[in-house]
């Protein structure tokens, strides 16, 4: 969706800061995104991070390598999205901030809304709230009901029509029963909304309401382009512009410059995760082979570890694993030198993609493919984006 006044950076309403100090951080944004790669993400805490403080260095070192946007997943242990997005926003002045993703029926929609308005504010129109459908074993042990496609779209809805200051009464619809809802009249603001999605029907689905999408690590070249034209049709069906969905690949970004250990543990360990969590979705979207998803399952190795792959495994378990997974496979992603990478990188453009998330890697991991990737960018082919990752261009 192309970004509304309401919610431009320099334009959103901050009552408490001051005039000249919210003119002296504009200016300050403007003068950064100057050099700014806003075509490009990241995933902050990557690769299991010991500390949610690490995400305050990471936030640093991405504005100082000219990253776009500060991407926050969400896990229930240390890696609350709301706190997480919270400290983003504190400590980054050009950052584009995301969720993606937390789920809408874990919070009740004041909360949520709440979150997101703040959010807004905080960061003076960088932050776009992103929305999963998340796994439906963890809702099972939580007591919690699994997410449709209804439900999240009366959610949203809900969202955004407390975020314009309406009074929502006698709710009843698939998102629940809510006697009556309300933020302040007095708002008027527009914040977008993501969806990540995997398989086809909802990506269409994101496309037909989402004003951004965000795909999945380890999408083959193909798969990627039937994504983006999912997302696109969807966004035909329901009567919006195609073109005003913007749309993120997932890259897994994993370099030479690495070392061989932490290299396995990215690509191999962090694809082997993902196969156990919904392997038959994964194999289904790239058109794999699913035999070799039946014999990684089948595989005593596999089975005899007791967590997720890329967070327990041995590297001996993970030299193992890799003789199991095809080289296609393990191709889904950016590898070799940092050039390589970089070019890797530029190709998910020409796929159709309007953003890429550099996965797995920490900006400062980061640091040689950006820079490579800064040598064979497209002039001007940018210029139009914004830092919030939710906003298809200016």
């Amino acid at each position: 969706m192309t970004l509304p006044e309401s919610s431009n950076p320099a334009k959103a309403a901050t009552p408490a800061i001051r005039a000249d100090s919210r003119a002296q951080q504009t200016q300050q944004a403007q003068q950064a995104q100057q050099a700014q790669c806003c075509e490009l993400g990241f995933y902050t805490l990557a690769g299991h991070s010991g500390t949610p403080r690490d995400l305050i260095a990471e936030c640093h070192a991405a504005e100082a390598l000219g990253l776009g946007t500060a991407f926050i997943s969400e896990r229930f242990n240390t890696k609350d999205a709301t706190a997480l997005s919270g400290a983003a926003g504190a400590v980054s002045t050009t950052l584009g901030i995301a969720t993606a993703a937390t789920n809408h029926n874990t919070r009740h929609p004041l909360v949520t809304a709440t979150f997101a308005m703040t959010m807004h504010r905080l960061t003076e129109g960088r932050f776009a709230l992103g929305l999963g459908r998340g796994f439906d074993a963890l809702f099972d042990i939580m007591g919690l009901p699994h997410i449709t496609m209804a439900q999240m779209a009366d959610a949203i809805d809900l969202y955004r029509r407390l975020w314009r200051g309406e009074m929502v009464f006698g709710h009843d619809g698939p998102a629940g029963n809510y006697p009556m809802l309300c933020l302040d009249p007095s708002f008027n603001e527009e914040i977008p909304v993501m969806l990540t999605a995997i398989g086809e029907r909802t990506l269409e689905f994101a496309g037909s309401l989402a004003d951004g999408v965000i795909l999945h690590t380890f999408f083959a070249d193909d798969a990627l382009e039937r994504s983006v034209a999912a997302v696109r049709r969807g966004a035909e069906r329901a009567g919006r512009d195609p073109a005003s969905v913007r749309i993120w690949s997932v890259l897994a970004t994993v370099g030479d410059h690495l070392d061989e250990e932490l290299r396995l543990k990215k690509l191999v360990g962090r694809l082997a995760t993902y196969l156990q969590g919904y392997g038959d979705l994964l194999v289904s979207v790239n058109n794999w082979d699913p035999q070799v998803l039946a014999r990684f399952r089948a595989d005593e190795v596999v089975g005899s570890i007791g967590g997720a792959i890329d967070a327990v495994a041995t590297l001996e378990q993970l030299e193992h694993i890799a003789k199991l997974f095809p080289g296609e496979w393990l191709q889904a992603a950016a590898t070799g030198t940092a050039e390589q990478c970089a070019q890797r990188v530029l190709a998910q453009f020409d796929l159709g993609a309007d953003g890429v998330i550099l996965h797995g890697a920490t900006p400062t991991e980061l640091d040689p493919v950006v820079r490579a990737y800064r040598e064979i960018r497209p002039a001007n082919r940018f210029d139009s984006q914004v830092p919030n990752p939710g906003w298809a261009h200016a």
